[in-house]
C-alpha cells in the first residue's frame, strides 16, 4: 500500500528526479484532520452503512429474499454483509492513504470474477455499493440525518474529500459491473 508520500517518492525515483509535487503533499498534510474525521465517520458507522445498503437492495428486489434468491439463506445474507464491510474497510484505507492502490490491489482485483463464480447478481451488488456511497458521502459531509459528529473543520470544507470518497465507490461499482 502506498500513501501519497510513497507514491511521490517512487514516481520521482523511477524518473531520476527530485520530488516535484511539494504543493500536493503540503495540501495532503493540511487535510490530515479531514481525512481522519472521514475515516472515523465511516468506520464508526460501518455496520449501519452496510446493513442499510443490504436492506435497501432487499427492499428494492424482493426476489432476493425468496427461495433461490441471492440472499435467501442467513449464510448468504451474512456473506453480503461481510463483503460490504470489506469493501467499506478498504475504501477507508484508501481515504486515509489518499491513494486507491490498496483498494485496487487487495479488494477490486478479481472481484467481478469472484461474484460471477458465486452466482452473485452484479447489478444488485453494484446497487448496494451505490447506497453505501450515498451514506458514506453524507457522513463525510456531516449531513447524515440524526448522526451528527464533532468535526475539526468548518461545515462544507470537506467537499473535495467527499468527492474523493465517491470516486472510490465508483471504482468499486466499475469493478463489479
Amino acid at each position: 500500500m502506498l500513501d501519497k508520500f510513497s507514491r511521490s517518492v517512487v514516481s520521482a525515483d523511477s524518473s531520476g528526479k527530485f520530488v516535484e509535487d511539494l504543493a500536493g503533499l503540503k495540501s495532503f498534510v493540511a487535510d490530515g484532520n479531514k481525512r481522519l474525521d472521514a475515516v472515523n465517520f465511516i468506520s464508526s458507522n460501518a455496520s449501519c452503512i452496510v446493513s442499510d445498503a443490504v436492506a435497501g437492495i432487499c427492499c428494492e428486489s424482493e426476489g432476493l429474499t425468496a427461495p433461490g434468491g441471492g440472499v435467501y439463506t442467513t449464510r448468504k445474507m451474512a456473506a453480503c454483509l461481510r463483503d460490504g464491510d470489506i469493501i467499506l474497510r478498504y475504501i477507508s484505507y484508501a481515504v486515509l492513504a489518499g491513494d486507491a492502490s490498496v483498494l485496487n490491489d487487495r479488494c477490486l482485483n478479481g472481484l467481478k470474477e469472484t461474484y460471477a463464480a458465486l452466482g452473485v447478481p452484479t447489478g444488485n451488488a453494484a446497487r448496494a455499493v451505490g447506497i453505501m456511497k450515498a451514506a458514506a458521502v453524507a457522513f463525510v459531509n456531516n449531513t447524515a440525518s440524526q448522526r451528527k459528529m464533532t468535526v475539526t473543520e468548518k461545515p462544507g470544507s470537506c467537499n473535495g474529500l467527499a468527492e474523493e470518497v465517491a470516486n472510490y465507490f465508483d471504482a468499486v461499482v466499475a469493478a463489479i459491473s
